[in-house]
């Protein structure tokens, strides 16, 4: 048996570059977001709440996002023998249903908001608005130059993606209120941001529970995985195949591989984990090399699980 770990290199000073953009959007979302409470408020806007509502969760997701890149910096224990990086997925996942929920909260209040028309002070809500996109324009553009392929990473950028186009939806609502005086604009352009909201918070909920419930990582297929390993000149048979992964970056696989006995073990387990780096850039695996009957008793062998 055998595994192989590999957790330095490029990759950390991606998640290095990631800490840093990640703590500058922070603290320019959270700023902002307090500029447009208090600017909805006064102007009585709900688009321009919603789409403060929709950057506190950014606010929050990102601000655990930093506290995950530093805890992901603790080395593994005997308790916990994969370090942290669940931690930056479990975020995920809790921020993604904080988003169902306060999408809801803004469908209730647009639909009471068009049965019951509010006063809006068109004006101040696009001064607001406007700043609003220059400001998620600029927190896209920070998130972009960090690891696009980390789970809070890309989360956080269809968080601000969402942003800007809830600040564009405001912007809108503003000009037909002052050209036409029609405030049901409002909370209709509220719900198109809330829908944005609940495709990113589906999206980020899908992949982080993925990741926790010990799924199949993207881009591998156990029979695939089976397949192109019995290709190689001397397994006879494989079997019990897992994929999952730690965090998106971190996939894993362990299997069984029935060998040729005029193969040594540990030139088969070489072999093996080189086709699976060239094959599926699987970098950390842990490979059972059998001679004969599996070894575990009773089990289903001959079968990918």
């Amino acid at each position: 048996m055998g595994a192989h770990h590999n957790h330095s290199g490029p990759h950390n000073h991606a998640h290095g570059a990631s800490e840093k953009a990640v703590l500058f959007a922070a603290a320019l979302t959270g700023s902002f977001m307090l500029a447009e409470i208090t600017g909805g408020l006064i102007s009585g806007s709900l688009a321009l709440l919603a789409d403060a509502g929709h950057m506190l969760t950014d606010f929050a997701a990102l601000s655990l996002a930093y506290v995950g890149f530093r805890l992901a910096r603790r080395p593994a224990d005997g308790k916990r023998s994969y370090g942290f990086d669940r931690f930056s997925v479990l975020v995920a996942f809790v921020n993604g249903i904080a988003l169902f929920a306060i999408a809801g909260w803004i469908v209730v209040e647009a639909i009471e908001r068009i049965t019951t028309p509010v006063e809006v002070l068109s004006g101040t809500m696009l001064i607001i608005a406007c700043l609003g996109l220059v400001v998620n324009i600029a927190v896209f553009w920070v998130l972009s130059r960090g690891d696009t392929q980390q789970l809070n990473m890309r989360a956080a950028l269809l968080h601000v993606l969402g942003d800007l186009l809830g600040s564009v939806a405001a912007i809108i609502a503003a000009l037909i209120i002052m050209a036409t005086g029609w405030l049901p604009i409002d909370p209709i352009l509220s719900v198109l941001v809330a829908l944005i909201i609940l495709r990113s918070a589906w999206y980020v909920v899908h992949d982080s529970a993925n990741v926790l419930l010990e799924g199949t990582p993207k881009g591998i297929e156990t029979e695939a995985v089976r397949d192109s390993i019995m290709g190689l000149p001397f397994v006879i048979d494989v079997h019990h195949v897992h994929a999952w992964s730690i965090s998106e970056e971190r996939p894993m696989v362990t299997l069984h591989a029935q060998c040729n006995e005029d193969i040594a073990v540990g030139d088969a387990v070489r072999a093996i984990k080189a086709r699976l780096s060239e094959r599926f850039h699987l970098d950390h695996a842990t490979v059972e090399i059998e001679y004969g009957a599996c070894a575990d008793a009773g089990s289903a062998c001959g079968e990918a699980a």
